[in-house]
């Protein structure tokens, strides 16, 4: 298995930016699909968007289109998620999941995930 390490969540304003990451070490990155969740307290886990092992392909979440954007890079082994536009409704603890096969949107279908990063917006 892969393991993963989020990073680059905090406390943003509405309508600010974050980029969150995620590194991955272990077996080689690039074999796997990855995959963005978030959980907001009380709530089931929720599918955020996923990205091919090359990067080639990328789907999000209807609701998050174009506010989201995943990219990665198998040079750094590491996945990224740019969240603009974001609103007191996108708090949650975001999670990135490692899988072989790509086109999975539920989070316990996946191989790794990470221990979370805490995003937490202001009204």
């Amino acid at each position: 298995q892969v393991r993963l390490v989020e990073s680059g969540g905090g406390l943003v304003q509405a309508g600010g930016s974050l980029r969150l990451s995620c590194a991955a070490s272990g077996r080689a990155f690039s074999g796997y699909a990855m995959g963005w969740f978030r959980q907001a307290p009380g709530k089931e886990s929720e599918f955020v968007a996923r990205i091919s092992r090359s990067g080639l392909s990328t789907y999000y979440a209807d609701s998050l289109k174009g506010r989201f954007t995943i990219s990665r890079d198998n040079a750094k082994n590491t996945v990224y998620l740019q969240m603009n536009s974001l609103n007191p409704e996108d708090t949650a603890i975001y999670y990135c999941a490692a899988s072989p096969r790509y086109g999975l949107e539920n989070m316990n279908e996946y191989d790794s995930r990470g221990q979370g990063t805490q995003v937490t917006v202001s009204s």
